[in-house]
Formats: C-alpha cells, sequence, structure tokens
C-alpha cells in the first residue's frame, strides 16, 4: 500500500480544520449549549466538513472506484449532507432515519449487503428479504450508534480511528486490499480532524461528520466481511461493541421510562464515566476499552479460544459497570442479583452444615 494513501488525507484535513473554523464564523454554525453539552462558548459544529473531502479528495485520486465503492461513497453522502443540514438549520430525528435508509438501500442496489448467513447447528440463512432487512438494521444501528457516542471531545473520532485500523489490519490479512484502504484513508481523514478535535475541542465534527463516519465504518465492515459465517458476522460486532452497548442500553432506558427513543439524555456510557473521571480520562478510557474490543477481534483470528476468553473478561466487566451505575435503570442488576443469591445460598450451607 501506498503511504500517500494515509499522509494526503491527513493533511488536506488538517489543512481543511481551520479554514471551516472560520467559515463557521460567517455561517454562525456553532454547537448549542444545553442541559447535555460540556462544552462552554463558540465552537464551530461541522468540523466533519474537513473528513469528508480529505477521504473523497483521496479516494478520487488515488482508489479506481468499482460499483461498490461507488455505492458507499453514495451512501456516505447523502448522510454527510443530512447531517450537513441538520448542523446548519436542524431537522427533526424522523427526517434522520429516513435519509439513513435510502442510504442502506444505495448501499444494497449496488452490491454492498450481507448475503449468506451462517449460524451455529449448521443453520443457514439464504434468504433476500431476511438480507435486507438484516442490513438495513446494520447499517442504520452503527450510523446511529457512532452518532450516540459523539458527546466527549475526541471521543467519536478516536474510537473510529480504531475501529477503522483495526478493520484494515484484519482486511489486510484476509487479503482485502480495497477495504484496508478504504480504513486506512477514512483514519487518516478523521486523525487530521483529531488534531483539532481533541480536548479542549477547538471544533466539533457535527453530525455531519458523526453519520458519515458510522455509515462508513458499517458499510466497509460489511464490504469487508459480506461472507457472513457466524465468525465474520461476530468479528465486526465484537470492534463496535462500546457503541453497540451504549445504544442498545439508550433504547432500554427510555423505553423503561417512557422516553422517545430519539429523546436525548445524558446517561450514556461516557457522561458516567465523565462524572467520575473527568473528561480526557473517560475518552481515553472508552478508546481503551475499543482497543481491548479490537484485539479480540484480532486475536480471535488466530486462536478462537483466547479471543472468546478475553471478550466475555470485557463484556463482564462493561455489564457489572451498568448495572452499579444505574445506566439502564436502578432495578435493572441480573448479574449482581444472580451473584447475591448464590452468595447467600454458599453461606445458607455452610452455617446449616
Amino acid at each position: 500500500m501506498n503511504w500517500s494513501m494515509i499522509v494526503i488525507p491527513f493533511l488536506i484535513s488538517c489543512g481543511l480544520t481551520p479554514l471551516i473554523k472560520t467559515y463557521s464564523i460567517w455561517a454562525k454554525a456553532y454547537a448549542k449549549e444545553n442541559n447535555r453539552t460540556v462544552h462552554h462558548g463558540i465552537i464551530s459544529r461541522i468540523g466533519g466538513i474537513a473528513i469528508y473531502c480529505a477521504f473523497l479528495i483521496t479516494v478520487t485520486i488515488t482508489m479506481n472506484p468499482d460499483q461498490a465503492l461507488m455505492g458507499i461513497i453514495y451512501g456516505g453522502s447523502i448522510l454527510f449532507f443530512t447531517g450537513l443540514v441538520d448542523d446548519l438549520i436542524d431537522i427533526r430525528p424522523p427526517v434522520k432515519l429516513f435519509f439513513q435508509l435510502v442510504a442502506a438501500i444505495v448501499l444494497i442496489i449496488n452490491g454492498v449487503s450481507v448475503d449468506v448467513i451462517h449460524l451455529p447447528f449448521g443453520i443457514v440463512i439464504n434468504n433476500a428479504i431476511i438480507s435486507t432487512v438484516f442490513t438495513i438494521i446494520w447499517v442504520a444501528g452503527i450510523t446511529n450508534s457512532i452518532n450516540l457516542i459523539d458527546g466527549l471531545d475526541g471521543l467519536a473520532g478516536g474510537m473510529s480511528v480504531i475501529m477503522l485500523v483495526v478493520i484494515a489490519s484484519m482486511a489486510w490479512m484476509e487479503r482485502r486490499l480495497d477495504v484496508a484502504m478504504l480504513s486506512f484513508i477514512l483514519a487518516a481523514s478523521t486523525g487530521g480532524f483529531l488534531i483539532y478535535n481533541a480536548h479542549p475541542a477547538s471544533i466539533f465534527m457535527g453530525d455531519c461528520g458523526s453519520l458519515f463516519l458510522g455509515f462508513m465504518i458499517s458499510a466497509i465492515s460489511l464490504l469487508g466481511f459480506k461472507g457472513s459465517t457466524i465468525v465474520t458476522l461476530a468479528l465486526p460486532m465484537l470492534l463496535l461493541m462500546i457503541p453497540i452497548i451504549d445504544t442498545l442500553s439508550a433504547i432500554l432506558r427510555r423505553t423503561i421510562k417512557g422516553m422517545k427513543f430519539m429523546q436525548a439524555d445524558k446517561s450514556h456510557i461516557h457522561h458516567l464515566l465523565m462524572a467520575q473521571f473527568g473528561h480526557t480520562k473517560t475518552v481515553i478510557i472508552m478508546c481503551g476499552l475499543t482497543a481491548l474490543f479490537g484485539m479480540c477481534a484480532y486475536v480471535y483470528l488466530f486462536n478462537t479460544k483466547i479471543g472468546f476468553a478475553v471478550m466475555l473478561f470485557l463484556l463482564l466487566g462493561v455489564e457489572i459497570f451498568i448495572e452499579k451505575s444505574a445506566m439502564i435503570s436502578e432495578h435493572f442488576h441480573p448479574l449482581m442479583s444472580l451473584y447475591d443469591k448464590i452468595r447467600k445460598k454458599l453461606k445458607f450451607s455452610r452455617e446449616s452444615s
């Protein structure tokens, strides 16, 4: 792989971001302060333009796009401009969800989707309708997951870079050079922006950045793992475990509280961690967890047992944190309740004997 595919997007993104900050003053494209935000002052919220432009320019001059890649670019562009409109004038969540559906359909039409799903016990799902529905859910789910974690300086960008580097590494091992190059280009484009987005951030990526990144990660992972056995399907899910867990927790939490799914709150994983560890340490912790899950996915390719064992250990830690922090509900603690029951039974058995 040519190193220019990493250097060029990084430099373009670095150069464009200050210009976008200047433009934001004229366009008044600032992040709004409310009870959920953690920033103060006038900060641009359209930094995703730098990521999008750096990626698009580099792909245009260094790669020869086929139909699948063009589908990814079209779908990513749809969500980039959807996010940009939302950053400038605000649009309703159902409208954003509609365009996510459109982007997913564009992806499917251009041949990027799950084909055959192989499940345990020899179960094979080879149905076009099921594959289409799964692809749409996957794209919308991952896109919204990245959008939801974009709440702290450098968090969504940092986690995305880690995910993309791991995807690129696994794709390189599988000799999927197209997937590896796409991932590295997008990671470098995001890395150039992160120089200005690290805490204390002077610019945010906004929805134009988070929706674009979320879609691209979902699409690239589908492109790289579309021959979906239970193993290959599990790997991208493992890599994206933190945003997936955060999204599912948000759905459960808001359902229990009678809130709308799209109604924002301040009980995401990064909010709870920040209350205890502060801004910078929370970003480091979450990026570190993402890297650990990424290492699990990587190790899984070499040794299934070790990879699976480490994965269970990490998931156990995340579950305990969710229960102790009452992230979903004060009454949601199945694992801790089970532990208490077992402990009481053992204590009773010892006292009886």
